[in-house]
C-alpha cells in the first residue's frame, strides 16, 4: 500500500474525492463531474492514480490545478462585504481590540498587541512586493474562526504566512515543534501547515506554508522543517527572487479569487 486514503466530500457544492496522506493533508482531488484529477504532488502521481484507482471511470485528465475561468474571474465584481483585499495587516486583531482593548493597566503586555505588531510588520514587507508582480491578502477568514495571516500570491507561486512575533528572543525549530525563549514547546509548525492546506482546498491550487519569525535573536534547526519555510522577517523579501512558476494572468486570476470571501466559506 502507499499509505494514501481517498475522502470524499464536498467543495464549492460539488462533490469530489480528496486524495489524503497519513496527516490528512490532501494532494490531489478527483472530480467526477469534470473528468479530471488535480495533483498538487507531481512526485507522488502514480501513487495518487493507483489510490482513485477503483473510483476513476470515463476519460479522465490528469495533471495540476488548472487557472481560474473567465466565469469565476466575473467574480471581481464584488459587493464590498465580501471583498477582502481591503483588509489591513492584523485586521482580525485589529477588530478585537477595538471591541474588547482590556483593562488600561496590566502586569504583563497584551499579547494580541505583540501578535498585531508581528503581522502589521510581516505585512508591511509582504505588500512591498506588488512591484514586483505580486498580490497580498490579509487576514482571510477559514470556517471554524481560524484565518490565514498573509496570503503572498506571485510568480513564485502561493504562500501561506504565518507571522510569529519573536523580539529579541532565540527561536529552536524541531519540526513540527517550535521553541521560543524559555516558553514550552508549541507544534506551530502543523498549524501553519494545515493553514496552508486548507488554503489549497479553497482555491484548488498549491500554497506552500511560511513561517514568518519578526525580530529573533537566533534562529536554529534542529532538522530542516517539512513543506514549510520557517524565516525571519527580513528574508520574506527573497520570496521575489525565486524562478518563476506562475504567469501574470494567472496571479490576476487567483488574487481575483483568494479576495472573494465567498471562496473561504
Amino acid at each position: 500500500m502507499n499509505g494514501l486514503r481517498v475522502v470524499p466530500t464536498w467543495n464549492h457544492g460539488q462533490e469530489r474525492l480528496y486524495v489524503c496522506l497519513k496527516d490528512g493533508r490532501s494532494i490531489a482531488w478527483y472530480d467526477r463531474e469534470a473528468g479530471r484529477v488535480d495533483i498538487l504532488r507531481e512526485d507522488r502521481r502514480a501513487d495518487i492514480l493507483e489510490a482513485l484507482g477503483p473510483f476513476l471511470t470515463g476519460s479522465v485528465t490528469v495533471g495540476p490545478p488548472p487557472v481560474p475561468t473567465p466565469a469565476e474571474l466575473a467574480r471581481l465584481s464584488l459587493h464590498p462585504d465580501d471583498d477582502l483585499a481591503p483588509n489591513r495587516p492584523g485586521e482580525a486583531l485589529l477588530i478585537a481590540l477595538d471591541r474588547d482593548p482590556g483593562p488600561a493597566r496590566r502586569l504583563r503586555p497584551d499579547p494580541r498587541r505583540r501578535a498585531l505588531e508581528a503581522e502589521r510588520t510581516t505585512g508591511e514587507i509582504l505588500d512591498r512586493l506588488d512591484g514586483a508582480g505580486w498580490h497580498t491578502l490579509h487576514s482571510l477568514p477559514l470556517p471554524g474562526g481560524d484565518r490565514v495571516h498573509h496570503l503572498a500570491i506571485g510568480p513564485a507561486g502561493l504562500f501561506a504566512v504565518h507571522s510569529l512575533y519573536a523580539r529579541k528572543q532565540r527561536v529552536l525549530v524541531a519540526d513540527p515543534l517550535l521553541t521560543l525563549g524559555r516558553r514550552d514547546p508549541d507544534p506551530l509548525l502543523r498549524r501553519v501547515r494545515a493553514d496552508a492546506d486548507r488554503a489549497s482546498h479553497a482555491l484548488t491550487a498549491e500554497v506552500h506554508p511560511v513561517l514568518a519569525l519578526v525580530g529573533p535573536s537566533d534562529v536554529r534547526f534542529t532538522t530542516t522543517p517539512r513543506e514549510a519555510r520557517v524565516l525571519r522577517d527580513t528574508e520574506l523579501a527573497g520570496l521575489a527572487r525565486q524562478g518563476g512558476v506562475l504567469k501574470p494572468a494567472d496571479v490576476e486570476a487567483l488574487h481575483a479569487m483568494a479576495r472573494d470571501r465567498r471562496t473561504w466559506t
